[in-house]
């Protein structure tokens, strides 16, 4: 009695009706190979290295599996350290990038920046540096003597000539000398973190009543406004 040939393997003609998915599990292949060898012409059997290269195939699938598997644990891993970490620094201090936006109106002209600085010490003089994206020099500003503390400025947009900057990032350095004549730094935007929260995969501070994206705080201190 004739034996009739398996054409085409399994393999070669799995149009995905197994798995709806059309996505191959090590089963699916495990279930196919045992179909082949089931189904395979007993006066040509099936070459053993074409065996070994399916074999290879699930081996190799397999541990991509496990490898993703492993990653996925590992990337939920981060998330919750950094979800710690994030909670963890409820009362201390937050320094924010030293980076302002000028914006300009419709006319062209630029729109006054609002920010904040904490002073540690007592203030006797002092200046505020205002740099563009390039590092050059635009504005400097005096501090005025006062406390200890945080306190508001306002730079009304324009270069030391008195004409418009130009709209973009600006970064800010402060220094100040104490009553004692000591040369210090003013932190740019530093305040006390309030509370955290978590709002579409992203982390929020609350500091001075508004909360900010996580990623906009540069360093996390204990401070005078800590305690």
């Amino acid at each position: 009695m004739a034996v009739d040939a398996v054409k085409n393997s399994p393999l070669d003609s799995y149009s995905g009706s197994v798995n709806p998915k059309s996505v191959l599990g090590k089963d699916d292949f495990m279930k196919l190979l045992l179909a082949e060898l089931q189904h395979q012409d007993p006066t040509s059997p099936m070459d053993t290295e074409k065996i070994l290269n399916q074999t290879s195939q699930l081996a190799q699938l397999e541990s991509q599996q496990k490898t993703n598997k492993a990653l996925e644990s590992l990337a939920k891993s981060f998330a919750n350290t950094k979800d710690f970490s994030a909670v963890s620094s409820i009362g201390k201090m937050a320094k924010l990038k030293s980076e302002i936006t000028l914006k300009q109106k419709k006319d062209g002209s630029p729109s006054p920046v609002n920010f904040t600085l904490n002073f540690d010490e007592d203030v006797k003089s002092g200046k505020i540096y205002i740099y563009n994206d390039k590092n050059n020099l635009v504005k400097t500003m005096d501090i005025p003597e006062d406390k200890a503390g945080k306190h508001s400025f306002t730079w009304d947009g324009k270069n030391s000539a008195g004409e418009g900057a130009s709209g973009g990032k600006y970064k800010i350095v402060a220094k100040y000398q104490n009553s004692d004549g000591l040369n210090l730094r003013a932190d740019f935007g530093s305040s006390k973190i309030e509370a955290v929260k978590f709002d579409n995969d992203k982390t929020f501070v609350k500091l001075n009543g508004s909360y900010i994206d996580f990623s906009n705080v540069e360093e996390i201190f204990e401070g005078k406004g800590a305690k």
